[in-house]
């Protein structure tokens, strides 16, 4: 399995709508990629390493695909519009890291 996670990091002036994300940017991802996308999960950063530390990342999605070859072709197709309707919940530069599953 791979696994694309994509990162928002906090900081100062940094906004993000969880909602948007969670009811219209990922379904819209969904129905883009169609089948090849296995599931997805949004997770919110509510803390860092330490006490009272804030989340190095205000938010993240990730996207569980069958193989490489199955996220570029069911992904790739749709990258222009799926990363135009970031600017509609966030004014972060997302951070991409592609993953295996190891476990």
């Amino acid at each position: 399995m791979i696994k694309v996670s994509v990162l928002y990091p906090s900081g100062d002036g940094k906004t993000f709508d969880d909602d948007y994300y969670r009811d219209r940017h990922m379904p819209m991802v969904q129905q883009m990629v169609g089948h090849k996308l296995k599931d997805y999960s949004i997770d919110r950063g509510i803390g860092g390493g330490g006490a009272d530390a804030p989340p190095p990342f205000l938010a993240a999605g990730h996207l569980l695909f069958e193989s490489m070859e199955d996220y570029e072709t069911g992904f790739g197709p749709h990258t222009k519009a799926i990363m135009a309707d970031v600017a509609n919940y966030t004014n972060i530069r997302p951070t991409l890291q592609i993953s295996e599953m190891v476990r």
